[in-house]
């Protein structure tokens, strides 16, 4: 089923559709969960890990279109998830969800999809709606499925229209943990699955401790921290400066989250600037990497499409990187929110750009041990070129 004009003519057998704040409607079939959700359409390019995709509380607000045609085909399970069900209200496929074919499959996407209430729509021609997301912007739409094809469309864009979009919206409150939790998940290895965490030495000395601050964190970037050689204590993201440091703290990590960066700020920047105060060392992701700048002085911006894939270049500059200045790592990024680097104060150095815009990936405080980096070294999915940012963050902690 092709993408739609304007027109609200049904085909005959849909079943799911996407109904935008201007009436225009891009009809499918459903999967997933029954009902309809409001969120930002945005495309992700990344060819593997759409479990992973779906999971990362970064998405909560928004429906995934997948650029790669093939969704589903290898399945479920219960390693391939980023969170506790948390993430994208839904997901856009080119073609039917078929059963698993993959020796890791635990059960098949549509059932899994219901279990987590997200709701699918397959059967789009997703090439044409990444073609108008990536002319037009990420617009405000309605993902609905019914089982029975009965839609209401002028209801659908009545909810669109209301829908206020990301923009000043914080959605850490929805997604991050409600108390303190001892991290205990190692990395995961084929055949063997997630080691558990050991907070000592091979000498029996306690390791570096990091208190990561959860703003919707995907679980990998813990157990990279755990794999660098990092003790981590997990806290919810209102957690006070006084309690964090009552954790006597070697590193504090930012996380990754959902949202407007500017509007998470406002609890979250007055903790960040009283750690940088103290010199406690900092490493941020993507929104922890938008607040640090924040904290720092720097400003933050609404992208026009945002950044979603795990093949994103992005280079080292700022001529402190020696013989590895100019370096290309590929990527896996997330975000519709971007830091500004024309407002970067004196004093925050730009480590890192996009290949693809130009727009900050990276920051570091001169005279600090804080820094951050947009995109996701911790993949899930991805590439693995930037692990070296955890081993850099946890080699750091041993000086204080």
């Amino acid at each position: 089923m092709a993408l739609s004009a304007t027109t609200h003519a049904q085909p005959a057998g849909a079943t799911g559709v996407i109904v935008f704040a201007d009436g225009t409607a891009v009809w499918g079939r459903g999967f997933g969960a029954a009902g309809a959700a409001v969120g930002e359409v945005c495309f992700n390019t990344a060819m593997t890990g759409y479990q992973e995709v779906l999971t990362d509380p970064s998405y909560a607000g928004q429906i995934v279109t997948f650029t790669f045609p093939h969704i589903g085909n290898v399945g479920a399970n219960a390693e391939d998830v980023e969170s506790r069900g948390l993430g994208a209200v839904g997901c856009v496929v080119r073609e039917d969800v078929t059963l698993p074919s993959n020796f890791r499959s635990q059960d098949d996407f549509t059932r899994w999809m219901v279990a987590n209430r997200k709701i699918g729509l397959a059967g789009v021609d997703t090439r044409a709606l990444t073609r108008m997301i990536r002319q037009k912007g990420a617009p405000n739409a309605v993902i609905a499925h019914e089982p029975d094809g009965s839609f209401d469309i002028d209801a659908l864009a009545t909810m669109a229209r209301e829908w206020h979009g990301l923009e000043g919206l914080d959605l850490v409150p929805q997604v991050t943990r409600e108390g303190h939790e001892g991290w205990g998940g190692g990395h995961w290895t084929l055949g063997q699955g997630y080691a558990r965490a050991a907070w000592k030495d091979e000498g029996g000395r306690d390791k570096p401790h990091v208190v990561a601050i959860d703003y919707g964190a995907k679980d990998n970037i813990f157990r990279n921290l755990v794999k660098a050689g990092a003790r981590v204590t997990v806290v919810p993201a209102r957690t006070s400066l006084e309690d964090i440091m009552a954790l006597e703290p070697a590193g504090v990590f930012l996380s990754n989250g959902p949202g407007d960066p500017a509007a998470t700020g406002e609890y979250a920047v007055p903790v960040i600037k009283g750690l940088l105060e103290r010199d406690v060392p900092i490493f941020g992701i993507c929104l922890g990497h938008q607040m640090l700048g924040l904290a720092a002085g720097a400003k933050t911006a609404k992208m026009h499409q945002g950044h979603r894939g795990a093949n994103h270049p992005v280079q080292r500059v700022g001529g402190n990187w020696g013989e590895s200045e100019g370096l290309v790592e590929i990527t896996s990024m997330n975000h519709g929110f971007a830091v500004d680097a024309e407002s970067l104060p004196e004093g925050v150095e730009q480590t890192h750009v996009s290949l693809f815009d130009g727009s900050n990936c990276g920051i570091s405080i001169r005279g600090k041990k804080a820094f951050g980096v947009q995109y996701h070294p911790e993949a899930s999915p991805g590439p693995q070129d930037s692990f070296y940012l955890f081993e850099k963050f946890v080699g750091m902690l041993g000086d204080r």
